[in-house]
């Protein structure tokens, strides 16, 4: 099964880092958030990927075709023009890298790649965002569910400190970062059998997580899987901070591998 990345958006609200990267190609640590997602995936033995390029592309097209250069020491000859590898870090990975439109819709994008799914089920998720999911199960869950599409569903903490304020404002307790408002959100971690194309009916506009998946969900057709560990997308600047504190620290929940 091939794992398809969304990697294409403007990564607007981490401008800081996104002017001249696309949002995928982000640092954690010395590696692109991209290749977090990818390891993780490729822990669980999903080995091809497929990337929805958009947005400075280009920048994620070196960075794999280069992979030895970014990666591992190596020796240039200048006058033959010929390089030797050392210390090889090469992962067994496939990579098909798709210009799907600069300004196209999630749903675009995926529509765009279907060829090279070759009408077989596939995994989708977003070039943001990391977690401890054990792909491994999420796949067994979804064929035995047997639906047209599995979410993975996720209850977030809140953003801030809950208080409970009494008479005379006195703070009765204070919560750092409480569960949310309880509602499951969708994580991405998707995985969809072909016919999921079929509900792609507009084009480069079709927003995937609009009528795709609301069309789905209300013919019974989609299932949840419900991960109640570590995830976190890198939305600001203050996300990718704090995931780059974790890998620093060598405390990663998403370093399964």
């Amino acid at each position: 099964m091939k794992v398809v990345i969304l990697a294409g958006g403007f990564g607007t609200r981490l401008s800081e880092e996104t002017v001249n990267i696309p949002k995928p190609m982000v640092r954690i640590g010395d590696k692109p958030i991209l290749w977090h997602i990818m390891k993780t995936y490729a822990h669980y033995g999903f080995n091809e990927f497929i990337i929805c390029l958009g947005y400075k592309g280009y920048v994620i097209k070196e960075y794999f075709a280069n992979y030895f250069l970014h990666n591992s020491d190596v020796s240039i000859d200048i006058k033959n023009n010929s390089i030797e590898v050392h210390n090889n870090t090469a992962e067994p990975w496939k990579v098909t890298l798709v210009e799907t439109g600069q300004n196209t819709m999630t749903g675009g994008r995926v529509k765009r790649i279907e060829p090279y799914t070759k009408g077989m089920p596939f995994m989708l998720t977003y070039g943001d965002g990391v977690a401890d999911i054990d792909i491994s199960n999420l796949v067994e869950f979804h064929k035995t569910n047997k639906k047209l599409l599995t979410v993975t569903a996720h209850k977030p903490q809140g953003k801030f400190g809950s208080l409970q304020i009494g008479e005379n404002s006195e703070v009765l307790s204070f919560t750092e970062k409480p569960a949310g408002d309880g509602m499951w959100i969708n994580a991405g971690f998707f995985i969809c059998q072909p016919e999921v194309f079929s509900y792609l009916k507009e084009g480069d506009s079709t927003v995937f997580e609009r009528a795709p998946l609301e069309n789905i969900a209300s013919e019974g057709n989609m299932v949840a899987y419900k991960h109640s560990g570590f995830w976190k997308p890198m939305d600001t600047l203050r996300d990718n901070i704090e995931l780059n504190a974790m890998w620093n620290a060598n405390k990663a929940p998403w370093m399964v591998w």
